[in-house]
C-alpha cells in the first residue's frame, strides 16, 4: 500500500497518527527522564502511561463522531467535559503506576491525592481533541476542494465538447445540395469524390476528442479536406495558399480550430464576390508562442473591439471561447481588416510539441 492509498483510508490513517502521537509522547518523556537521572524502571512507567493515554483517547473518537453535527457551542462543551474527565481518569492511572512501581506501593492519605496534576493531563487530552477536530476539518476541506475541482473539470469538459461540436450546419447542407446537383448532372465521379471527402472530414471531426490537442499537420489535413469539398462548389473562385513553418508541423493545436475560420472567410469573402477570392493560412513559431493567421482578400468588415459585426453564427465566438477554456489568459485572438482588402484573424497560443 502506497502513501496515497494510506492517506485516503481514514480509518488506517487515524490509527497510524494516533499510535505515532502516543509513541512520540513516550519518547519525549523518556528523553526527559534521562536529564533527571531516574532509575531504569521509570521506562516501564512511561510505557504504561503512554499506553493508558492511547487507550483512554480511543473512545473520544467515537464520542466526537456522534456530536460532529451539533452546534459549535455544544461541541465545545462536549470536548471540554470529555477531555477533562478523560484527563482526570488518565492522571489517576499515572499516579497509581508511579506509586505502585516506583514508590513500592505508596498509598496517599487522602483520596483526592490520586487526582493531583490533573490539569496537565487535561491539557494533553484537550490538545489531542483539538488535533482530532483540526484533522477532520482539514480532511473535509480537502474533500470539498476535490469535489469542486471535479465539478469544475466536468463542467469544463462539457463546455469544450459543446463548443467543439457546434459545427455550422450550413456547410453540411450546402455540401449535400452540391452532391445532389452533381448527381442530377450525372457527374458521379465528382459526386463520389465529394462524398468520400465529406465522410473523411466528418469522421475526423467526430473521432477527435475535443479535450485533446492534435498536431498541426493533422489539423491541416482536415482543413484541406474541408477546403477540397468547398472547392468543388466554388471551383476556380476559391484559391487556397498555405505558408507553414517546418518547425510547427508537430506543434499541438486544438482540434478543428482552423475550420471555423476558413468557413468564415468562405462565407463572407469568397461567396460574396463574383470573382471569388483567396484564403491564406500561415503558421509560424516565435519564442514560446505559436502564431496562426487566416487571411482572406474579401471586402473587409466592420470590426469593433476585435469583434466581427457581420458574423451571426458561432465561428469566431466559438473559437475564442475554446481557446479561453484551454489556455485561460495565455492566448490572443485578434480580428483586423487586412491591407489592401479582406480580413485577417491572428491567433497566438502556447507552443507545445507532441
Amino acid at each position: 500500500m502506497n502513501w496515497k492509498e494510506l492517506l485516503e483510508n481514514r480509518n488506517r490513517l487515524f490509527w497510524l497518527v494516533h499510535t505515532a502521537g502516543w509513541f512520540g509522547f513516550a519518547l519525549v518523556h523518556y528523553l526527559g527522564s534521562l536529564l533527571h537521572d531516574l532509575r531504569d524502571i521509570f521506562v516501564i512507567i512511561i510505557f504504561l502511561n503512554a499506553y493508558a493515554g492511547w487507550l483512554f483517547t480511543v473512545p473520544l473518537r467515537y464520542i466526537y463522531r456522534r456530536v460532529w453535527n451539533l452546534p459549535p457551542v455544544k461541541i465545545a462543551l462536549v470536548v471540554i467535559f470529555t477531555s477533562y474527565f478523560t484527563g482526570v481518569l488518565w492522571q489517576i492511572v499515572k499516579n497509581i503506576n508511579y506509586w505502585e512501581i516506583y514508590k513500592h506501593g505508596y498509598k496517599p492519605d487522602f483520596w483526592l491525592m490520586y487526582t493531583q496534576s490533573s490539569v496537565w493531563s487535561f491539557y494533553i487530552i484537550l490538545s489531542w481533541s483539538v488535533l482530532y477536530f483540526g484533522t477532520k476539518y482539514y480532511q473535509m476541506l480537502q474533500v470539498e476542494k476535490q469535489n469542486v475541482l471535479k465539478a469544475n473539470t466536468v463542467a469544463h469538459q462539457a463546455q469544450l465538447k459543446m463548443l467543439r461540436y457546434q459545427l455550422n450546419p450550413h456547410f453540411l447542407f450546402n455540401t449535400l445540395n452540391a452532391i445532389s446537383t452533381l448527381i442530377m448532372l450525372k457527374d458521379t465521379v465528382t459526386a463520389n469524390g465529394m462524398v468520400t471527402k465529406l465522410s473523411e472530414f466528418l469522421r475526423y471531426s467526430l473521432d477527435k476528442d475535443p479535450m485533446k490537442k492534435v498536431t498541426l499537420s493533422s489539423e491541416i489535413q482536415a482543413l484541406e479536406l474541408y477546403l477540397a469539398i468547398e472547392k468543388v462548389r466554388f471551383e476556380e473562385r476559391l484559391q487556397v495558399r498555405f505558408n507553414l513553418s517546418d518547425s510547427c508541423k508537430n506543434a499541438l493545436v486544438p482540434s478543428m480550430i482552423l475550420q471555423p475560420l476558413a468557413e468564415n472567410s468562405i462565407k463572407h469573402a469568397i461567396a460574396t464576390q463574383e470573382q471569388g477570392g483567396s484564403i491564406t493560412v500561415s503558421v509560424n513559431h516565435f519564442a514560446n508562442d505559436l502564431l496562426i493567421e487566416v487571411v482572406d482578400d474579401g471586402p473587409g468588415a466592420d470590426i469593433i473591439d476585435g469583434n466581427l459585426h457581420r458574423e451571426h453564427g458561432v465561428g469566431l465566438v466559438n473559437t475564442r471561447e475554446r481557446l479561453q477554456a484551454l489556455y485561460g489568459k495565455n492566448f490572443s485572438l485578434v480580428v483586423a481588416n487586412n491591407t489592401p482588402s479582406g480580413v485577417k484573424v491572428s491567433i497566438r497560443m502556447p507552443f507545445e510539441l507532441s
